[in-house]
């Protein structure tokens, strides 16, 4: 068995490929840049796996260095992408890696033959930020990753150019955040830090329960019926739902401080970021019984493994609040260096407005937190009560879906279908459609339907983010989008190509 890896590098794949590898019978081909630190790793895998790690020097970017790298393999498991921080401060990379990479691989393996079996590893920043009104969501929910975040957008338009694209076996992983040993040290030099609002609903991974989760799936003999060719939602489920001041408070308890203690109430995004709670992330663990981890057992092996990390004990929280979150503040990529900066466009798409900045609570003891509230722990058990309508009969067997159906779901994104034939459960075969703004585009029935997907044109952004006016006419988006959105907020948000940010009223809807 072959398996082809991008990103085997990075946090995920440093960790999954020699999980992958203790089954004997595999053999990895991995693509890995010419670099030194690279050649280190390479050296490591190589002494204790021998010939069964081959390596492909190359790029992601390169056609060629893909067809080596999957040409004969069994499966392509791709992880290849910059994320955040790193994501924040290099947009061009950014879409040059997660989407134009993933076009050029799905174009190798079509090439290829179109056998290989393709592993997708998307994210829960294509749905954008929930806060308690909807902090349940799942596979076919609306797709409206956060205001200048090309991460969660080129993941958007990643997927779709997969699940368009014609491939014969593929699967889409969107992942919950992460939990990496390297996570913090990564991410406690960068303003990101601030951006998780201290209510956003979390439901963590660990980075082993994500290797194995792939060892399963490449090593499952015979393969999990009705597993392929879907979108799952990856999280580690109930024990792993955390809020954002509990994940800071984790982190935090192994100094012996605290998030009230080193954090300011003002200091975080009110809104603008990504993650909720999954109520359908039980499927994959039902297929695969990968979890084996939770928050709490991987803050006990941190603290094992970074007996160093301790030493923080020594000094006092107030001494780590000066010394090391303070002059954070002034990161470009801190909430708070956009409101000391001016930056109009970061801080209503953060907070709304400057008033609602300046409204939030100095003390904590004045901050509702959602985690501190009798009945928390309940919350934590799924409540359909929660979940976002998609706009067609779901209590209908998938095979006796129609024309009518495809209607209604159409209806409630603002538009409607053009073509006047379907094949009753045929969901993979495209049907052309019709946005609000009359772009007609061909998408599977799948694509809309359970994917979350609707217009290419309108609702995918990549210089854009225009949600306020799109939610006027798309009832879709407008159930969730005004959780966290005044009705009236008419703003347009930009990015330039040199990647300056601007924020403009739409005067269209205004006069609407």
């Amino acid at each position: 068995m072959i398996i082809a890896l991008t990103g085997a590098g990075g946090s995920i794949g440093t960790v999954a490929v020699p999980k992958i590898l203790e089954n004997k019978e595999h053999e990895c081909r991995l693509l890995f840049r010419d670099t030194a630190e690279n050649r280190k790793k390479i050296k490591k895998l190589k002494s204790r796996f021998g010939n069964r790690v081959r390596i492909v020097f190359g790029d992601i970017s390169d056609p060629e260095s893909l067809n080596k790298l999957i040409r004969g393999c069994d499966y392509i498991i791709h992880l290849a992408a910059v994320i955040p921080p790193k994501a924040d401060h290099d947009e061009q990379l950014t879409w040059k890696t997660n989407y134009e990479g993933t076009v050029h691989l799905v174009d190798s393996i079509i090439e290829n033959g179109n056998s290989a079996k393709l592993i997708f590893f998307s994210s829960v920043a294509v749905y954008g930020f929930r806060n308690e009104a909807h902090y349940w969501g799942r596979v076919g929910d609306p797709l409206l990753p956060s205001v200048f975040d090309a991460y969660g957008a080129s993941k958007v338009k990643a997927e779709r150019y997969i699940l368009e694209s014609g491939l014969n076996t593929w699967v889409i992983l969107r992942e919950s955040g992460v939990l990496y040993d390297s996570m913090m040290m990564k991410n406690i030099g960068d303003g990101l830090l601030f951006q998780t609002p201290v209510n956003a609903f979390i439901e963590w991974i660990t980075v082993n329960d994500t290797a194995l989760l792939l060892k399963q799936i490449v090593s499952s003999e015979p393969e999990k019926e009705g597993f392929w060719n879907n979108i799952y939602n990856i999280g580690g489920g109930r024990e792993c739902r955390e809020t954002g001041y509990e994940t800071y408070n984790d982190g935090f308890a192994l100094i012996g401080g605290s998030a009230k203690k080193i954090f300011e109430p003002n200091w975080h995004c009110q809104r603008n970021f990504h993650c909720f709670w999954f109520s359908d992330s039980e499927k994959t663990e039902e297929y695969y019984h990968f979890r084996t981890e939770t928050c709490k057992d991987f803050w006990n092996r941190f603290s094992g493994n970074h007996k160093l990390f301790r030493l923080g004990r020594l000094l006092p929280p107030s001494l780590i609040k000066t010394l090391v979150m303070k002059p954070l503040l002034k990161d470009k990529n801190a909430p708070s260096y956009w409101i000391s900066s001016g930056n109009e466009a970061r801080t209503i798409a953060a907070f709304e407005s400057m008033e609602k900045y300046k409204a939030i609570p100095e003390s904590w003891d004045e901050v509702d937190l959602v985690c501190e509230r009798e009945g928390y722990e309940e919350m934590k058990d799924h409540d359909p009560r929660y979940d976002l309508s998609h706009g067609y009969d779901e209590s209908k067997p998938e095979a006796e879906l129609d024309l009518e159906d495809m209607k209604e779901a159409a209806s409630f994104r603002g538009g409607k279908v053009m073509s006047d034939t379907m094949t009753p459960g045929d969901m993979k075969t495209k049907l052309f459609w019709q946005c609000h703004n009359g772009h007609i585009f061909a998408s599977s029935p799948y694509t809309i339907l359970k994917a979350g997907h609707w217009c290419p044109e309108c609702c995918s952004p990549k210089e854009e983010w225009n949600f306020d006016a799109l939610s006027k006419h798309i009832p879709f988006f407008a159930q969730v989008w005004y959780d966290t959105h005044g009705r009236d907020e008419n703003y347009i948000y930009k990015v330039d190509e040199k990647g300056n940010l601007s924020v403009e009223k739409d005067v269209s809807e205004t006069e609407d």
